[in-house]
């Protein structure tokens, strides 16, 4: 019996000892980390017009959401997206450039390098840099060296957080499309980024092995084809949190993998949030959503005021963007940009093509961001929607060749590459487009369209993005004969044909085979200025 008894007391001994060394999270059943995200704000301070409603996000809206969380969500980490800046559109971002990233210190735990970041080259750059407190990461951006050129606190191209008990690993990565998109006068000389995959697959290794993360946490900046891919070429990603694509995705599980994934749209009109729960140091349970920014949450009154006074400046001292051009007669819509037709994209491409004399016109979904609404619109409201500046490129293709085209704008609906196009009409069937007519006379769009014929020369138009930047496109188009750059801007033909026409409209019209053709519906007139205008050709 006294043996019994010795040998239950080194048992309970033990397992007393075995307590003392668990972890927090461990000791107390489970801990929930929070994570907070925005992306690609692109220097939309001021409230705006957005899925068919005013008074949408604002950055006072995202100060004062994430002050409240700070005081009331344990375990809370905040991550920027990147893309802080836009050159050219809107106007307040070529007035104040970065003026709110130090609204943010003490709230944001790190920001992920965007390409527009660098939008004014490296001294800006290095400007804005130095008056925030929270650091700015790119794993793969790096020198000759290959080493990485931005670093946390500690010297490393990530950041380690314990919160709650639980060790959090979190990196950024440049998209694969960085090298085209920032330009080398941007950049530090011999400045490059290196391969993501590789790099990836470093630092995942890094945080697990050497770092020993609970999780670890992607937060840009890529487009989402990029993440997709990089989540089942490395494993050890637990979160991806989307940027770049500026797309609107609910929290999923991406197929084939455990990677989570949720993306938070574009210039804080959404807020990712999601909730990562751990026992034993084991990820047990994972919850997110998009939290809208809209007239519904508060405003930081400090923040608003001082945003109402700098636009106030910035109206007073550039009046010629907030002209008005001339009057929406319905909602010129972007919904559906990159799976479908828009009304945005019918109205847009039917004007390029027509100036263009060609039979077909096409856009990548990416030029389009935001729709123009009901009512005036500005100079402003018109570059919030088509911000970057393309100009017409012709091309003379076989119907082979344009088919091939077609082929590849069908492959990549849900993405930036999908296309506004006009002057073709076809279903989608098997992922392939079919049943393709084409506009028969360019000068004559009321002579209607005949079936494509494989034989036949056709005048196809696109951007010169797509001609002379899109890895997508580029090498297709360069197959064609007489490829043109016109050098006739876009954006000013637009605004142009606005003036001219002094009412515009467009609908839907069944062109892709995928939407009915039913009339754009209206809706109330818009109220207040909205941001907009170019930077050449850059996402």
């Amino acid at each position: 019996m006294l043996a019994r008894f010795r040998l239950l007391l080194v048992v309970c001994m033990l397992m007393l000892v075995g307590v003392g060394a668990l972890p927090a999270s461990a000791q107390q059943g489970s801990t929930t980390v929070t994570f907070m995200s925005f992306s690609d704000y692109h220097s939309h301070a001021v409230p705006f017009y957005s899925e068919g409603a005013n008074d949408q996000a604002g950055i006072a809206r995202t100060i004062a959401y994430l002050k409240a969380a700070r005081k009331t969500v344990p375990n809370l980490l905040v991550l920027s997206g990147g893309d802080m800046l836009n050159k050219g559109s809107p106007t307040w971002s070529d007035e104040y450039k970065c003026v709110e990233w130090p609204w943010l210190n003490g709230l944001v735990d790190a920001m992920a390098l965007g390409n527009h970041d660098f939008d004014y080259g490296q001294d800006a750059f290095t400007s804005c840099r130095s008056g925030i407190q929270y650091p700015i990461l790119s794993a793969n951006y790096v020198g000759a060296d290959g080493n990485p050129l931005l670093l946390a606190d500690g010297g490393k191209p990530y950041l380690v957080k314990e919160v709650g008990g639980v060790k959090i690993g979190m990196f950024a990565l440049a998209g694969s499309d960085f090298e085209t998109l920032v330009t080398k006068a941007n950049r530090p000389v011999d400045a490059t980024f290196a391969d993501r995959t590789a790099t990836a697959k470093k630092i995942v290794d890094t945080l697990r092995n050497t770092e020993k993360v609970d999780a670890v946490v992607l937060f840009g900046h890529a487009s989402r084809e990029d993440d997709t891919s990089l989540a089942s070429a490395v494993p050890g990603i637990d979160l991806i949190l989307g940027t770049h694509s500026h797309y609107k995705g609910d929290f999923m599980k991406l197929p084939g993998t455990n990677t989570y994934y949720i993306s938070p749209f574009q210039y804080l009109t959404y807020l990712s949030r999601v909730e990562l729960t751990f026992a034993g140091g084991k990820l047990t349970a994972a919850n997110g959503q998009l939290v809208k920014m809209d007239a519904k949450q508060p405003q930081d009154t400090d923040t608003a005021a001082q945003v109402a006074q700098l636009q106030k400046d910035l109206e007073a001292k550039h009046p010629d963007r907030f002209k008005v051009l001339g009057t929406a007669a319905v909602e010129l819509s972007d919904q559906n940009i990159s799976t479908d037709e828009s009304v945005l994209g019918n109205w847009s491409m039917e004007v390029v093509r027509a100036a263009a004399g060609t039979n077909a016109f096409f856009s990548t979904s990416s030029s389009f961001r935001a729709s123009i609404p009901p009512g005036p619109i500005t100079v402003e409201a018109f570059y919030a929607a088509i911000p970057y500046k393309n100009s017409i490129v012709t091309a003379d293709m076989t119907g082979a060749q344009l088919a091939d085209l077609l082929n590849i704008v069908v492959s990549k609906r849900g993405s930036d590459n999908f296309c506004q196009e006009s002057g073709v009409r076809f279903k989608i069937d098997g992922g392939k487009a079919t049943e393709i007519q084409v506009l028969t006379d360019p000068a004559n769009p009321a002579g209607g369209y005949s079936p494509l014929d494989p034989a036949k020369q056709y005048k196809v138009g696109v951007t010169n993005f797509m001609s002379g930047v899109s890895a997508i496109y580029k090498g297709l188009i360069a197959q064609a004969a007489n490829v043109t750059d016109t050098k006739q801007d876009i954006g000013t033909l637009l605004t142009d044909n606005i003036q001219a026409t002094g009412t515009v409209t467009a609908a839907l019209d069944g062109r892709m085979g995928t939407t009915p053709a039913t009339p754009a519906q209206s809706t109330p007139a818009s109220g207040g200025s909205m941001p907009g205008m170019p930077e050449p050709t850059v996402m």
